[in-house]
């Protein structure tokens, strides 16, 4: 009887915690906009003490191709925190300089190439300090968050600012860069929420969507491997302590 108790305890707790963490996550982003892995980031974000005010999800920023899509952008007083979330399986090499990283499955029979995620979310970043002057100055801290049940073997020739985590170290990698880091030279900060609020609402134009959608599927290699990877508007709020 008592084990029982436990067990009904157990799953009425669970059933809560799921109900908070789907409650947090709707308070930023729609709990269908990407993928699972991109807003359990956002709710890990929020558990280490950023403001939920300060996540933006699933950006569509303008660049010389049309739109590029941003996972997750965090502004904060010391930068920007650009993430970019894959969802891997299997073992995973890579060289920050090489154009490819490699896949490895089937304990080595199974081999499979993708785009670098650096050299990608670097991308990412040009086309977001390309939105303002200001953001030419102002550091921006790469994050590539590997998401399933995947080994990071060997990522070589990391460049500053930039961090390949899994997602239980992404906490502890923000937290860490925000203690140490010197504050960011921000001249509006107030244009830098626009940005990004903008940014985030191109994601309901599905006219920008189909054609960003149509920009990816035109690379050859995207999504052909057998990994787990699958291809609001807020109130502004200020939170000068952390932004």
């Amino acid at each position: 009887m008592i084990i029982l108790v436990f067990i009904i305890a157990y799953i009425i707790f669970r059933i809560y915690q799921a109900y908070k963490k789907r409650k947090i996550i709707s308070s930023i982003t729609s709990l269908t906009r990407g993928e699972w892995s991109e807003r359990d980031l956002i709710y890990r974000l929020v558990k280490a003490g950023i403001p939920a005010t300060t996540i933006f999800h699933d950006l569509y920023i303008p660049n010389e191709h049309g739109h590029t899509q941003i996972d997750l952008v965090v502004p904060t007083n010391v930068g920007i925190f650009v993430f970019e979330v894959k969802d891997y399986s299997g073992w995973i090499f890579g060289n920050a300089n090489a154009t490819k990283w490699t896949q490895i499955l089937a304990y080595g029979q199974e081999r499979y190439k993708f785009y670098n995620p650096i050299k990608q979310n670097e991308g990412h970043i040009v086309a977001l300090r390309n939105t303002s002057a200001q953001l030419q100055n102002i550091p921006i801290f790469s994050v590539i968050v590997f998401y399933g049940p995947c080994r990071l073997k060997s990522i070589n020739n990391i460049p500053f600012n930039c961090q390949v985590v899994y997602p239980e170290s992404v906490a502890l990698y923000v937290k860490n860069v925000m203690e140490n880091a010197v504050p960011a030279s921000y001249t509006d900060k107030w244009e830098i929420m626009r940005i990004l609020q903008c940014s985030v609402e191109n994601g309901n134009n599905e006219a920008i969507k189909t054609a960003h959608l149509h920009k990816v599927q035109q690379v050859a290699d995207y999504g052909r491997h057998k990994s787990t990877n699958y291809y609001t508007s807020r109130l502004f709020y200020w939170n000068r302590r952390k932004f």
